[in-house]
């Protein structure tokens, strides 16, 4: 049986909202509009555009609602104005108006399905934002298990953490440790880890040949986590290149070939 990818945000986030456990983690989010951009601005300031099809980060963009000091000609305070800010790849661009933001926003959306979502301001690593990656598979007893977890640190000035756009690996411990003891780090990595396994309970009651899933998780400055996005199709190698114990990886290969992602060979230690 052929593993089953899907690749619409929009339907896998349908089905999680249905789960009481898994939504509570998973940010506002809608389809595209330009009344729903207001919307959203309105509520957080902050939101984030996606394809629903996308992947590598593609196509995402951040828009933030700024509200600027307005100074006179010996600096003093007069009043506030507000701004809009739109970033898409490494640049950024200013609007001064709701309306001339949608009409730069439709410069992208206007081919394709977008989703918006609720904007999470990331923990930072050396001053960019970073978010995690845990990854959750079948087992050969046909159970589910997260196996790994890893942390995604953003390019300088890029929107998005993952590879493709210049994001590096670091691990879960590296990133954490500065913000938690390392009991809290422990305790959430376990959190992550269950969290994983319902995330694919849930997405298996729609999607049935599901075999394998990565979570990408943003952790706010409460340090709560938050459920960016779910990957059908998840890259495996960053957990043999990053992790230092190789058993994480032996066991993750294990998996994969189990349910046919790969073919069984020897793992070189």
């Amino acid at each position: 049986m052929a593993i089953q990818r899907v690749s619409s945000k929009w339907a896998k986030t349908k089905v999680l909202l249905k789960n009481e456990l898994v939504s509570p983690y998973i940010p506002v989010t809608c389809k595209y509009s330009s009344e729903a951009l207001e919307n959203m601005l309105n509520e957080f300031t902050i939101a984030f555009l996606k394809p629903d099809c996308g992947t590598y980060g593609r196509g995402v963009m951040c828009v933030e609602q700024l509200t600027l000091n307005n100074l006179d000609s010996d600096d003093q305070f007069i009043d506030t104005y507000t701004v809009y800010q739109l970033r898409y790849g490494t640049e950024t661009k200013i609007f001064p108006s709701l309306a001339s933001l949608i009409l730069g926003v439709h410069k992208y959306t206007r081919h394709h399905n977008y989703l918006i979502q609720q904007g999470i301001r990331l923990l930072e690593y050396n001053s960019c934002p970073f978010d995690l990656r845990i990854l959750t598979q079948k087992s050969p007893n046909r159970l589910w298990v997260s196996t790994g977890i890893i942390g995604r640190v953003a390019a300088p000035h890029k929107v998005v953490t993952n590879h493709h756009s210049g994001g590096k690996v670091q691990t879960f411990e590296t990133l954490m440790s500065p913000y938690m003891t390392s009991m809290e780090v422990f305790e959430l990595q376990q959190t992550l880890k269950s969290l994983g396994v319902s995330v694919a309970n849930q997405l298996q009651t729609k999607y049935h040949h599901i075999k394998e899933l990565g979570l990408d998780i943003a952790i706010d400055s409460e340090k709560r986590p938050w459920i960016l996005e779910v990957n059908t199709l998840p890259a495996l190698y960053p957990f043999k290149k990053y992790i230092p114990d190789k058993d994480v990886y032996r066991r993750i290969y294990r998996y994969a070939v189990s349910y046919g992602r790969y073919p069984a060979r020897r793992l070189s230690r």
